[in-house]
């Protein structure tokens, strides 16, 4: 069981994603985050993490570079925040069918986590697992093992590794799946006549589904 987190984000009820399938699916579709730390400020990167384990029990994987000021902060069981967010969009009052307010739709999953610093072959191991993940897909892959190994020995002391155990999760997906379905439909067709927002009407689809079925 998760502790309470002791920095919430803000999530109206109606928004609120507690389910554990929930977070895990949407890290693995949102895998690049913002690590955020104290160090003698707030102090925040933006890097791609994966998860390590199942849904039920999984950490966070990542690194950052020696050079980002944020390393030398990092030390084992230190807290740090993860910021992971999906689609979002500014959404009009003008494309609603009764008077309100102008809002933004987005969706986002925190997770506060403990780190440890990783070794020198488990960070490779990371590394070789993270290459992987966004290589597979690629007409003509290029994989850890394919690179000279010259070239992975130059850059690897520039970096450390980490891994994460979750403390606390949390995930909202806000989507106007509480508005009338006429409202609903119009905002639908103003996101998908922009490709750049096409996909937060995918995303009101979805949670108007789920929020009808409860």
């Amino acid at each position: 069981m998760l502790n309470e987190n002791r920095f919430p984000m803000f999530c109206p009820r109606t928004y609120q994603k507690k389910e554990t399938d929930y977070h895990y699916q949407f890290i693995q579709d949102h895998p690049f985050a913002t690590m955020v730390i104290q160090g003698e400020g707030l102090v925040a990167t933006h890097i791609p993490v994966l998860t390590k384990g199942t849904k039920n029990a999984f950490h966070l994987v990542g690194h950052i570079a020696k050079s980002n000021p944020q390393a030398s902060h990092l030390k084992d069981g230190m807290e740090a925040l993860f910021i992971f967010q999906g689609p979002h969009a500014y959404v009009s009052s003008s494309w609603y069918d009764y008077n309100d307010i102008s809002t933004w739709d987005y969706s986002a999953v925190h997770v506060r986590a403990s780190l440890q610093l990783q070794t020198a072959v488990q960070l490779e191991t990371s590394l070789q697992k993270l290459v992987y993940r966004f290589e597979k897909e690629q007409d003509n892959p290029t994989f850890y093992h394919d690179l000279p190994p010259s070239l992975l020995q130059e850059h690897l002391p520039f970096i450390v590794g980490f891994t994460a155990q979750p403390i606390a999760i949390e995930g909202i997906a806000k989507y106007h799946q509480d508005v009338s379905a006429d409202t609903r439909e119009r905002i639908c067709n103003k996101l998908r006549g922009n490709p750049s927002t096409a996909a937060v009407a995918t995303e009101i689809e979805k949670e108007t589904s789920k929020h009808l079925s409860k």
